[in-house]
């Protein structure tokens, strides 16, 4: 077993405050159950305790009674076809990898699974899953003066983004010199700057926007958000690859 799913596994006879000390240290919320000879008993996730301490049961008691037993597991045979396949039920969260022998080789989680697939990584279920920025998955909501933004998707060759301006609000005129911008009006009427050009767009509108061109979005109506689907394609996608030269919000 490789070093770094040590702390993804325990064995049956550990109590459940130690169970619940390894889960918190992994920040998973599961281990794996398994004997002496890393095969492969079940799993506990700290679903299966909260279930365990509803009925009773106490810190202090050993877990042998509260894993999950023949757990869903993949074999080292399979591939991440077969890996994807299984994360289509809701309550599979992650999937051991064990050999003919049930002994364990790895583990692979849903969103390792999701960050793989989105990063165009080409592997088979004996790759180092636990070194996946899982972070590519679950982007954060970023506020700002005209709105906000949230990154959908972020990797080597390109980053989306869904952006909604509010009523009345612009965006600054920029441009970029690494990417250029692909845009597509999924809702709300506005009107887009590209250089000295003004375009009228709606739902429906789709915009190129070269490297270089200086560009600004700006939502006309006085109720209704303008929502826009936004693909990056470049060799950088920084915020800081923005280059201002008009502001209303004084961000130059």
């Amino acid at each position: 077993m490789r070093d770094n799913l040590k702390i993804f596994t325990a064995s049956c006879d550990v109590s459940v405050k130690e169970a619940l000390k390894m889960i918190d240290i992994n920040k998973k919320g599961f281990l794996v159950i398994v004997n002496n000879n890393d095969v492969v008993l079940g799993t506990l996730t700290d679903g299966d305790v909260r279930r365990a301490f509803l009925k009773g049961a106490s810190v202090d008691d050993r877990i042998e009674g509260l894993y999950t037993r023949n757990s869903k597991c993949l074999t080292q045979s399979d591939g991440i076809p077969q890996a994807t396949e299984m994360f289509k039920s809701e309550s599979i969260k992650f999937l051991p990898v064990v050999d003919e022998q049930n002994r364990l080789l790895n583990i692979i989680t849903k969103n390792q699974m999701h960050a793989l697939l989105l990063q165009d990584i080409h592997a088979n279920l004996g790759y180092d899953f636990m070194s996946l920025d899982e972070g590519i998955v679950d982007y954060e909501i970023f506020q700002r003066p005209w709105g906000f933004y949230k990154t959908t998707v972020m990797n080597d060759y390109f980053q989306s983004k869904v952006i909604s301006v509010n009523p009345k609000s612009q965006l600054s005129l920029q441009s970029h010199n690494h990417r250029e911008e692909h845009w597509i009006v999924a809702h709300g009427v506005g009107t887009v700057q590209l250089d000295l050009s003004v375009i009228e767009v709606h739902c429906g509108s789709s915009i190129f926007i070269p490297k270089g061109t200086r560009h600004r979005l700006t939502n006309t109506d006085e109720k209704e958000s303008l929502i826009i689907t936004e693909v990056q394609i470049g060799d950088y996608f920084g915020e800081d690859d923005i280059i201002r030269y008009e502001d209303i919000y004084g961000r130059i």
